[in-house]
């Protein structure tokens, strides 16, 4: 079984492009961070390139940029290939079967990745509170 979830942020802008036959492809990288620090205490990030193809591909070149967080189902991939000086490469791509936007639509973030303007709705006052009878409840 080949499978991967994924949960980070985008490091820079996806590159979009099409196959000779075509078909619609876009790529991106995205940072995971650990779940702990190192020795010296630093939060230490995992990098993984991710491509994703057709409509998939067409989203998330339309609305995702540098710094927008994700979530990432799919699968590990191995690509070979030969870099400019003829020398053969090996990487390994998440391919995306599933991209998760989870950067809130009202959060207005640059190019930069800067987070600027996005306000979280105002808690409802207290007083906004109806009581409620414990008989009426279904359990």
């Amino acid at each position: 079984m080949n499978k991967i979830i994924l949960i980070g942020n985008l490091t820079r802008d996806p590159e979009s492009g099409s196959t000779q036959g075509g078909v619609n492809f876009t790529r991106f990288n995205i940072a995971v961070n650990r779940p702990f620090t190192n020795a010296a205490g630093e939060r230490v990030a995992d990098y993984f390139d991710v491509i994703c193809w057709r409509q998939l591909a067409e989203r998330c070149a339309k609305y995702l940029f540098k710094g927008s967080k994700v979530g990432i189902n799919g699968s590990v991939q191995r690509r070979q290939y030969e870099d400019r000086d003829g020398v053969k490469r090996t990487s390994f791509d998440v391919v995306a079967d599933e991209v998760e936007f989870l950067t809130p639509k009202n959060t207005s973030m640059g190019r930069d990745g800067m987070q600027g303007g996005y306000q979280p709705e105002e808690p409802h006052p207290i007083s906004d509170m109806q009581p409620v009878d414990n008989d009426d409840l279904p359990f």
